[in-house]
């Protein structure tokens, strides 16, 4: 029964200020088994994910550890070391540019992999690890790879490959499809890094018009008799930075216009997992000329840096073999072990959920905050689109909430722009350590849309 002081912040900092008291004095001992949360919550007459925000918070500080099916205790042997007090600009900095999925409260991902990289030298061939692995995956992570994707795109493992993450999948794919020079066809707002990749092989990028439902593939039709491309690039589920889900009838329509010219696709689907609701992958509707590719990185973590790429026909693998060999030489062994574990006993599906509870939390911290009418958002995703009331600029609106007073980073849509960027700019809601900090965030940048640009300028 810890003794609360409420005055001071959040209840939760509270309950976790109260247990590391009582673990220095004493009064807790090191391998204490805390009470279960929703017992603790109902003693303490608070909200359940009350509890569960403060044994996360309690776990970041190194206070407590989780075990499966046993609960949480506190660390043995551990001493924490004192919470500093974070100087005011720090406490007030967040950082909203990069699109990483957000940490789920009352999971610990970094005490999960704690725990699983201990399983490993009890339980796998570490010596067979630190060796060179297969080009494009042994048959058990291709096994694991084709069961992530069963339902969204049913695949044998013999058409697929295990690859350094998606942007050693698209490298791959790049150089096998296309020379220097040739054309590429992509939304007109794309993916930063394809773009980069692009410049690297010295290919040139042909942007196709978007709308609110993502790319038109009258546009398309357009760009295959005008440039002939080699590629079309896309992101038709969750589209990066817009939130766009490409519907059934629109994903048809762009099939049968690749078919007629010839154009293979490259279906970047980052976020497909994310999405059960969404349409089919164009991989599932055309799977004779779509390369399909969906990385862990964002569904699960970026410390899985593990993509599967699925090929419309075996043939090609060696080819895509060779340019992995080439590029990127192998996926890590040990990541690709974890990945290949996580599937296979339940833990990325259980992760996946939990990121879409966090995500759809965040969003109605959104949609508290921001203004109407400004934002494109899709709860599953954890990103959105904020486009510029009319007295802004995107680049002011950057720059104003880049400024020491207020220090948030966020992304203008240069970053993403083929052609003429739009006046708008992407906000990763997963980016933020928590949703304090982004509701913060969030209003910081509601009060300055609601002042004219001159109002809110320091310039002199």
């Amino acid at each position: 029964m810890p003794s609360l002081d409420r005055s001071t912040g959040p209840l939760y900092r509270a309950i976790a200020d109260a247990l590391e008291r009582d673990i220095r004095a004493g009064r807790v001992a090191n391998g204490t088994r805390l009470p279960p949360q929703r017992a603790l919550a109902e003693t303490l007459g608070v909200d359940f994910t009350t509890v569960t925000r403060a044994y996360a918070e309690a776990a970041r500080r190194g206070l407590v550890e989780g075990r499966v099916g046993q609960g949480t205790f506190v660390r043995t042997g551990h001493a924490p070391a004192p919470v500093a007090s974070e100087p005011r600009q720090a406490a007030r900095s967040t950082d909203l540019r990069m699109n990483a999925p957000p940490l789920p409260a009352g999971l610990d991902l970094r005490d999960k992999l704690r725990q699983e990289i201990g399983a490993f030298a009890a339980e796998l061939d570490l010596d067979l690890l630190l060796r060179y692995q297969q080009v494009g995956g042994g048959p058990g992570d291709r096994q694991a790879g084709a069961a992530w994707l069963k339902g969204r795109v049913d695949v044998g493992p013999e058409q697929l490959l295990v690859c350094a993450g998606a942007q050693g999948a698209l490298l791959s794919l790049l150089s096998v499809l296309c020379e220097p020079g040739d054309v590429v066809c992509c939304e007109a707002l794309t993916y930063p890094g394809f773009r980069s990749l692009a410049a690297h092989l010295r290919l040139r990028l042909a942007p196709v018009a978007m709308d609110g439902d993502g790319l038109l593939p009258d546009a398309f039709e357009q760009a295959c008799r005008s440039h002939r491309p080699r590629a079309l690039y896309c992101t038709p589920t969750l589209h990066n930075p817009t939130t766009a889900t490409m519907p059934l009838e629109r994903r048809r329509s762009l099939v049968a216009i690749a078919r007629r010219h010839g154009v293979p696709i490259i279906e970047d689907d980052a976020y497909g997992a994310l999405a059960p609701q969404a349409p089919p992958p164009l991989a599932a509707l055309a799977p004779d000329a779509v390369f399909h590719v969906s990385g862990l990185a964002k569904p699960v973590s970026p410390a899985l840096r593990i993509a599967y790429l699925t090929v419309p026909e075996p043939r090609q693998i060696s080819r895509l073999a060779s340019a992995i060999r080439a590029t990127t030489g192998m996926a890590s062994p040990l990541t690709t072990a974890l990945a290949t574990r996580w599937i296979g006993d339940g833990t990325a599906a259980g992760i996946v959920e939990a990121i879409r509870r966090e995500t759809a939390a965040r969003h109605a911290i959104a949609r508290e905050t921001l203004p109407p009418g400004q934002v494109a958002a899709d709860p599953a995703a954890f990103h959105l689109w904020l486009r510029m009331p009319e007295a802004w600029t995107r680049g002011e609106f950057v720059a104003r909430l880049r400024s020491p007073d207020l220090g948030i980073g966020i992304v203008a849509s240069d970053s993403f722009a083929v052609s003429t960027p739009p006046e708008a700019v992407r906000i990763g809601l997963g980016a933020a350590e928590d949703p304090r900090s982004l509701r913060r965030a969030l209003q910081q940048m509601a009060d300055l849309l609601s002042e004219a640009p001159a109002m809110s300028s320091m310039i002199v």
